[in-house]
């Protein structure tokens, strides 16, 4: 007997697992990537700023008669490409500003204001593109799109036909913070991919039952017309009250009918189908 006890231990237990892991319905969540509050897709810049003209001269010196004189070694010394990148920044920011500004002097209503900050952070946003690891500038950039969050929402609350305006003419996307902040978790899109996984198979299998019910309907319908043909004959036969009427079986018979035209329609248009495409 303790033999047979040691040898029944011995020999190891198969468990035998009855339910399943989400692993088994072989879905994969991918972590989505995280966009930078500085991107154009989060800070609601459309556009870009314009590629400069090379030939593009300071905006002090456009109309210098002398300049226009003088030889290409001098002209380079004066072009805007060739100086300080903060002249460069100041030329966008005044022609932005022209495009939304009230009159020639308007250098502080809101849309002066906006389209002042909007070049600011185009320029930012270029730099950081060649620049990624400059700290100063993300900070920078960070702060001004904050601050014209602010003044667009307040201009949003209390002129919205000019704040739609400054939208279209600076090429902007108002984008507002969320009323509630919800944090994005591994477990919580498993079950919702579950559910759409789940979702997705049951649909599928109503379908097919669907499809399986219908090639049954023609063979259902002409077993029940010889069934009541059958039970009114026997009833009339054995001279008892008649259940079945002739115009139940009148009806079974067009509907019948009318599911083989069906049939037939839906047949042909397939096979018309398939020829035109195969020539």
């Amino acid at each position: 007997m303790n033999k047979l006890l040691n040898i029944a231990h011995a020999v190891p237990r198969q468990f035998v697992r009855d339910y399943a892991f989400k692993s088994d319905l072989k879905i994969k969540w991918v972590r989505p990537e995280k966009i930078s509050c500085i991107k154009p897709e989060k800070s609601g810049d459309l556009a870009k700023l314009p590629p400069l003209n090379p030939n593009e001269l300071l905006p002090d010196y456009k109309d210098s008669k002398e300049l226009a004189n003088a030889n290409e070694a001098v002209k380079s010394m004066f072009l805007l490409s060739n100086n300080r990148n903060s002249l460069t920044t100041r030329y966008y920011r005044d022609q932005m500003i022209k495009e939304v500004q009230r009159h020639a002097q308007d250098y502080g209503s809101m849309e002066a204001k906006l389209a002042r900050m909007t070049a600011l952070i185009r320029r930012y946003q270029s730099h950081m593109e060649v620049h990624p690891r400059d700290k100063m500038i993300k900070v920078r950039l960070k702060e001004m799109i904050d601050k014209r969050k602010k003044f667009l929402k307040y201009l949003r609350r209390w002129d919205y036909r000019r704040f739609e305006w400054i939208l279209e003419k600076l090429d902007l996307v108002y984008k507002p913070p969320p009323t509630k902040f919800h944090w994005i978790t591994r477990k919580e899109s498993l079950q919702k991919l579950t559910d759409i996984y789940c979702e997705k198979i049951k649909d599928e299998r109503l379908e097919a039952y669907h499809k399986e019910l219908q090639e049954q309907q023609i063979p259902f319908l002409e077993d029940a017309i010889k069934k009541m043909v059958f039970i009114r004959q026997e009833q009339i036969d054995c001279d008892v009250p008649v259940t079945v009427t002739e115009v139940q079986i009148e009806e079974a018979r067009q509907q019948l009918a009318q599911l083989q035209e069906l049939r037939e329609a839906a047949a042909a248009a397939t096979r018309k189908q398939s020829d035109e495409t195969f020539h």
